[in-house]
């Protein structure tokens, strides 16, 4: 089935025939919002056949306030695709500012989700010295390794904690006494190389009210690769990628596991840069998509950066996907060819430069217009497309467009008032381009206890960025 462990045929290439996605789980954020509602779970129907398309089917509130909900991973999933026993039936939900990490029953009813466990903070404070914990991928062991940004005390550290996959209880630390990285953000693992790369993103207490470009200067911010060994878990390297590659956040490997490399998008200076395995066994890496600011009058600083923040790979490796969330666009590359990757399709949805908005755009190097303001069935869209997720064919994108309630207060306080969205792009998969379905919206800012900043997006059965194929 698509909600368990598939026998040693899976891999990659088998989950790009799955079934088409019938419903999306997203956190719902109300911190920093105004409002003391919980965070909860969204279930939400994207079946065109269904009655109930394009609408939240179900809210699980979590039991705090304030927790920030922002991505999830899985109980388990193709790393144990040899263990039949393992069932993908458990979505965990880190919380980034409370530390509280809920495991969430969607076996029994995946329509319908429901809190098995509560994972308090002081198991990770007490257990392993961390705090703020970001993402969580399922190993082939059957524990759960979840990435960590700071130290209980809400300075920058970037370690990384295991749950055991049964029981749920905090084990201890993945790395070595000491061994912790400067800073913490996503990562993701290769096997077959024996290697797992982590990203920085910045120290909890800096960037938890908003993004202070002084802070970058004051080294509070974090702008390297973290290259372990997967199978003793030392520290092997430190990649730093210089000020052009400063705020490295989301790192995909290619899907194909004998594959040694991957591409990192980098927020600041919105860069993507591809690491490899070299010759000598060492790794490497190198710029190789790189989009220009903006010279602008009326905002915060004289010039404005696209902001990369999510990236994906589709499942057949051909094309890479990024939001930029300053500048309002999605982007996509054929990258057939890994060291020059080549932009078919672009689509703006909102974002900051739109032509009826507060900000001029003075100079552009790409020479593009300001787009028009986007709107949707009569709705403006406040905000930009930020997080992304892939239908398995590859034809659909979805997108949200909060990226962090502190940053979306900043940047996009009509976000904050009008609450995110949850927009859909048609893709041609043969000749690259994209296209907004205009039909396509799922509105957080009619949700019930009003206006919730909607996050990341997964699917019941596994997608493009929570699977890790051996």
């Amino acid at each position: 089935s698509a909600t368990s462990c598939q026998p040693a045929t899976y891999s990659h290439l088998f989950l790009l025939q799955g079934p088409r996605e019938e419903i999306i789980y997203l956190p719902c954020i109300y911190r920093n919002t105004g409002i003391l509602k919980p965070d909860y779970l969204a279930t939400v129907d994207v079946n065109p056949k269904s009655p109930t398309y394009c609408q939240v089917i179900h809210r699980l509130p979590m039991p705090n306030l304030r927790d920030e909900l922002h991505h999830s991973g899985w109980n388990a999933c193709s790393s144990c695709f040899d263990d039949a026993s393992k069932k993908r039936n458990f979505l965990i939900l880190p919380s980034l500012v409370s530390s509280r990490i809920y495991v969430v029953d969607v076996g029994t009813n995946p329509r319908a989700p429901k809190i098995y466990k509560m994972v308090e903070p002081i198991e990770l404070y007490w257990k392993c010295g961390l705090a703020n914990p970001h993402t969580s991928h399922c190993l082939g062991s059957g524990q759960i390794m979840i990435s960590c940004m700071g130290d209980p005390s809400g300075n920058a550290k970037g370690g990384f904690v295991l749950l055991d996959g049964e029981t749920f209880e905090v084990i201890s630390n993945w790395e070595h006494q000491g061994e912790a990285a400067p800073f913490g953000y996503d990562f993701w693992y290769q096997p077959r190389h024996n290697v797992m790369i982590s990203t920085e993103w910045g120290a909890p207490k800096a960037l938890v009210n908003g993004f202070n470009p002084a802070h970058v200067q004051e080294g509070l911010y974090g702008s390297a690769l973290n290259i372990w060994d997967w199978t003793t878990h030392k520290k092997l390297q430190r990649l730093d990628l210089g000020e052009e590659g400063a705020i490295p956040l989301e790192v995909r490997f290619l899907h194909e596991p004998s594959a040694a490399e991957g591409y990192v998008g980098c927020a600041l200076n919105s860069t993507v840069f591809r690491f490899y395995k070299t010759a000598e066994g060492d790794w490497a890496a190198e710029k190789v998509i790189s989009i220009p600011s903006k010279k602008v009058e009326g905002w915060m600083l004289p010039e404005m950066p696209g902001l990369i923040t999510d990236i994906l790979i589709s499942l057949d490796d051909r094309y890479l996907y990024f939001s930029n969330w300053l500048h309002g666009d999605i982007r996509q590359y054929d990258i057939t060819d890994r060291r020059n990757p080549r932009l078919v399709g672009q689509v703006f949805l909102g974002g900051s430069i739109v032509r009826d908005g507060p900000i001029k755009v003075l100079e552009d190097p790409e020479n593009q217009e300001q787009p028009r303001p986007c709107i949707i069935k009569g709705k403006r869209i406040a905000g930009s497309p930020q997080m992304l997720q892939l239908s398995l064919d590859g034809r659909r994108l979805y997108t949200t467009t909060s990226l962090y309630s502190g940053w979306d207060k900043q940047f996009y306080p009509d976000m904050i008032r009008e609450g995110s969205v949850m927009m859909q792009i048609n893709v041609d998969t043969v000749d690259g381009g994209l296209a907004l379905n205009e039909d396509f919206l799922v509105d957080f800012g009619k949700e019930p206890d009003g206006p919730v900043l909607a996050h990341e997006l997964r699917y019941p059965g596994g997608d493009c960025t929570s699977d890790i194929w051996l």
